[in-house]
């Protein structure tokens, strides 16, 4: 699919699968973060929305407002962590790397890259929304 120019009825239409939409504060800095730190890209940012790819996965960012007729909005904390109880594991980016790079745009890292029994290297770092994004490679 072309996301820089799908309509709205159109990516609806195409998801298939489970599906990840994460409710941020702000569209854009949710967006440089997920680009500089872990090289995803963004499709059709706005204020309110962006498709975002990670290999060949695809979510979606939307902003509080959007969500004015969604049951969920009343659930949000206000103040954060919001994602609190979820971890979103990016396996297939190295830890180290992105580390270094969350610490350049002063992202807050609650773990910092470590080798794991289960075969792992993976660090926690948590984005402004309070979200736990969890980079990690197989260990060599």
């Amino acid at each position: 699919m072309n996301y820089e120019d799908t309509t709205p009825e159109a990516f609806g239409a195409s998801l298939r699968g489970m599906g990840l939409n994460l409710l941020v504060r702000d569209v854009p800095r949710q967006v440089a973060f997920l680009e500089d730190v872990f090289g995803m890209r963004a499709f059709q940012p706005t204020a309110d929305f962006a498709i975002i790819t990670y290999g060949e996965h695809v979510f979606q960012l939307h902003v509080d407002g959007t969500y004015h007729a969604n049951p969920l909005l009343a659930l949000l904390p206000e103040n954060p962590p919001r994602g609190a109880g979820i971890e979103i594991r990016l396996y297939d980016t190295d830890p180290d790397t992105a580390c270094r790079r969350a610490v350049a745009m002063g992202v807050t890292i609650l773990q910092a890259p470590a080798d794991k029994p289960h075969g792992l290297r993976e660090a926690y770092l948590l984005c402004e929304n309070g979200y736990a994004w969890v980079p990690s490679r197989p260990l060599t």
